[in-house]
């Protein structure tokens, strides 16, 4: 049995499951209007974050081709969504990341790049900082944290200093600044096997302390706990903090966040086409709906009311104020 079917059997078997917590509070899990289409463009990274669902790094195969960038958009067409949101891995490091940028601004109304920031910063990259300014790409940055030694632990030496030299410059462009329309959005993560702090508090925390030591400004920061998965999860099982983290989550659970849970209204497409219902439970590989599809399959957005694949590592999107 490999480390994921081991998980898979673990998680299927324990007694306070996610299914039977739904169950007990009488809620269901299924699709409301799909308006979000996520892109994982693949797993190649600059990075070799130790809280990455994906597992993620130099190195990785699987990216996405142009073929499967163009069926993906050809969908795209024919079932329009309100944003589309890009992401991997680094998706700066896809060979084909200006074109499908291109192609994808005009396919929505929003577009997202999610980005760690050390990536746009490397390899002459500017053009494509260029590129997202001109087409009004909403960014949103991976920042760990505003401890430098706790920042460059998760993400790896360097990377504090890569990202915030990558801030100055997204600024420099009109990135986070409220009059320019340019939005630049943070997301933190915790350094260990805790819940995600209060939100606000952090937002609040991370704006005094960037704009007074680097002069740097940005538009919102969320602040999501870590999901059981990939990387992360090994390194729990390492540490022996596997059992009272999923403890930790599923004692959180919170009824009232299942409304908002991004599947809900998100479709996830990985680099080579299937469809999955988010980000995490791609990294899990439970396909949307518990069925393989491929996007060339699909005719339309997923209609409302089809059930949502899940497993334990759901806890993490429900615990106190939820991952929406």
């Amino acid at each position: 049995m490999d480390g994921d079917q081991a998980f898979v059997h673990q998680m299927d078997s324990e007694p306070t499951g996610f299914s039977r917590t739904l169950a007990r509070h009488g809620l269901k899990l299924v699709r409301g209007n799909t308006s979000i289409l996520q892109v994982n463009l693949g797993l190649l990274c600059n990075q070799t974050c130790g809280h990455c669902h994906l597992n993620a790094g130099p190195g990785k195969t699987e990216v996405m081709t142009r073929q499967t960038a163009n069926q993906i958009a050809a969908w795209a067409r024919g079932a329009p969504f309100e944003t589309i949101d890009i992401t991997g891995g680094a998706p700066e490091m896809n060979p084909d990341i200006v074109t499908i940028v291109e192609t994808f601004a005009d396919l929505a109304p929003k577009l997202i790049f999610r980005s760690n920031l050390s990536a746009l910063n490397s390899g002459g990259r500017e053009h494509l900082m260029d590129l997202l300014k001109s087409l009004k790409v909403t960014v949103v940055a991976s920042f760990a944290s505003i401890n430098e030694s706790q920042a460059d632990a998760q993400r790896g030496d360097g990377v504090f200093r890569a990202s915030i030299a990558a801030l100055k410059k997204l600024n420099a462009l009109g990135y986070g600044r409220p009059e320019t329309g340019l939005e630049l959005n943070l997301v933190s993560n915790p350094t260990g096997a805790f819940m995600a702090p209060d939100q606000a508090q952090t937002e609040k925390r991370f704006r005094q302390m960037l704009e007074r030591k680097w002069g740097i400004t940005f538009n919102h920061l969320f602040s999501f706990s870590n999901a059981p998965l990939g990387r992360f999860r090994r390194w729990l099982e390492r540490s022996g903090n596997l059992s009272a983290y999923l403890k930790k989550l599923a004692d959180g659970f919170n009824p009232c966040a299942v409304d908002g849970v991004m599947c809900r209204t998100l479709v996830s497409v990985s680099w080579d086409g299937y469809l999955y219902d988010c980000d995490f439970n791609l990294a899990r590989g439970l396909p949307m709906g518990g069925s393989r599809v491929h996007v060339t399959d699909m005719i339309g957005r997923p209609e409302r009311g089809c059930p949502i694949a899940t497993a334990d590592h759901c806890y993490t999107c429900t615990a106190g104020a939820g991952f929406t």
